[in-house]
């Protein structure tokens, strides 16, 4: 029996047919697209692994040698130290479509490209190992960038997957076996019709000749 109501005509199997191919082809589509996203998904969360553990990596480097500077000079000298930054960084974004996808990409450009413009104080009276945690906190800052750049990518590839699935999954479980379950439907009730027809025509048939034989 059919899922939903249909007219049992010709005209709409035909337009059954015809959606059932389509469904069937984008099924196959949406699938492939899956796939590919699954595997675009896995090689962003194996360089969100290695990006991750360099920072940290990073990190912890920095602050460790943050923690040493802080022992060694005092709180209000360290603070005037880092209190007016000579440096400063532009953050600019663009996008790149992965499988109709929208990722970001993020880059950055600094004021100016002397290395020694980290350091906003004088050698003078700071510590070598504050000079330590600012060349280790830039080094890490474009580790930290693509980090967050590939965070995002990897939040909206999940996304986009969890949408096609339930687009495949749609297509796999209700609306293609629906469809071939109304075409099956409409089939054998315009087999039945034929058939009921076949029976009074030859019915017909059979009394015409014998109107014709008791008419001799």
């Amino acid at each position: 029996m059919a899922k939903t109501a249909v007219t049992p005509t010709r005209m709409v199997l035909n337009q059954l047919k015809g959606r059932l191919k389509t469904a069937r082809r984008g099924h196959k589509l949406l699938k492939d697209k899956r796939d590919e996203l699954m595997r675009q998904f896995m090689d962003v969360v194996k360089l969100n692994k290695q990006l991750r553990t360099r920072v940290e990596e990073g990190l912890t480097g920095a602050f460790a040698s943050l923690q040493v500077a802080s022992a060694i000079m005092s709180p209000e000298m360290l603070e005037q130290a880092l209190l007016y930054p000579r440096q400063s960084v532009e953050l600019g974004l663009k996008y790149k479509n992965i499988m109709s996808v929208n990722v970001p990409e993020y880059s950055f450009q600094t004021k100016n490209n002397d290395p020694t413009e980290i350091y906003p104080y004088g050698f003078a009276q700071t510590s070598g190992e504050l000079d330590d945690a600012l060349d280790k906190m830039a080094r890490v800052f474009e580790d930290m960038l693509e980090l967050a750049q590939v965070e995002k990518t990897m939040q909206l590839l999940a996304e986009e997957i969890e949408k096609t699935r339930r687009r495949v999954n749609a297509l796999e479980y209700v609306m293609i076996p629906e469809l071939t379950e109304n075409i099956k439907y409409i089939t054998m009730k315009l087999e039945e019709n034929e058939n009921a027809t076949k029976v009074r025509l030859l019915k017909v048939k059979e009394m015409v000749l014998q109107d014709a034989h008791d008419f001799k």
